[in-house]
């Protein structure tokens, strides 16, 4: 019976792949005994728990344990890859005079809602019914207004700031954002910047 389950266990263990994480079924698919194969692994070193059901398998570097990487961690943890990861200081980025630093990655996705820590960070999960599938200019500039009131920094100040960036963006690609997004806050403020674009395209419109 004991070679049958270390015979179960090292199946288990060809499977893992250094830097890859796995969910708790991901692993059920190769072993007869999950849970107490997991904590030998995890006593073994050979996983580390990163989050409730979820776990890595350590890729040891000359400098120590590398961590997994945040989009790993977060596909794993959400069980799907449509979401938007959204770091800290890109806001910084945009030119729009914010320096402050913010310590929480965002994640906009379609399933999860609230902080939830993996591998020790602490990412704050906004669930939405839409999600862009990536992070352009655009749809970042989208989401500063869209969260304008939960940024430390001066909104008066800001405000007049990103709808000045905003109009020096290609105002296509900013309707597509916005619409991508779908924050309706967002386009009440971007309405003077976006109606040119809309009223043209109104104009070219078959009757």
């Amino acid at each position: 019976m004991e070679t049958g389950s270390m015979s179960a266990l090292a199946q288990l263990k060809r499977h893992l792949r250094p830097g890859q994480v796995y969910r708790r079924k991901d692993l059920a698919r190769w072993s007869n005994a999950v849970d107490r194969h997991v904590r030998q692994l995890v006593d073994e070193g050979r996983l580390e728990k990163v989050s409730a059901g979820v776990y890595m398998a350590p890729r040891k570097t000359r400098f120590g344990v590398a961590p997994a990487k945040p989009e790993k961690l977060v596909e794993t943890f959400l069980g799907d890859d449509r979401f938007l990861l959204v770091s800290p200081n890109a806001f910084n980025g945009l030119g729009v005079g914010m320096t402050q630093l913010h310590n929480e990655p965002v994640v906009y996705n379609r399933k999860r809602h609230g902080r939830f820590k993996l591998d020790g960070r602490t990412y704050d999960f906004r669930m939405r019914s839409s999600v862009p599938r990536r992070l352009s200019k655009e749809v970042l500039l989208v989401d500063l207004l869209h969260n304008i009131d939960r940024l430390p920094e001066d909104k008066a100040a800001i405000l007049p700031r990103a709808l000045a960036r905003a109009g020096e963006m290609d105002r296509g690609r900013l309707t597509r954002a916005v619409k991508e997004y779908g924050s309706a806050r967002a386009e009440r403020l971007l309405a003077p910047v976006l109606r040119p674009a809309q009223a043209a395209a109104a104009f070219h419109a078959p009757a």
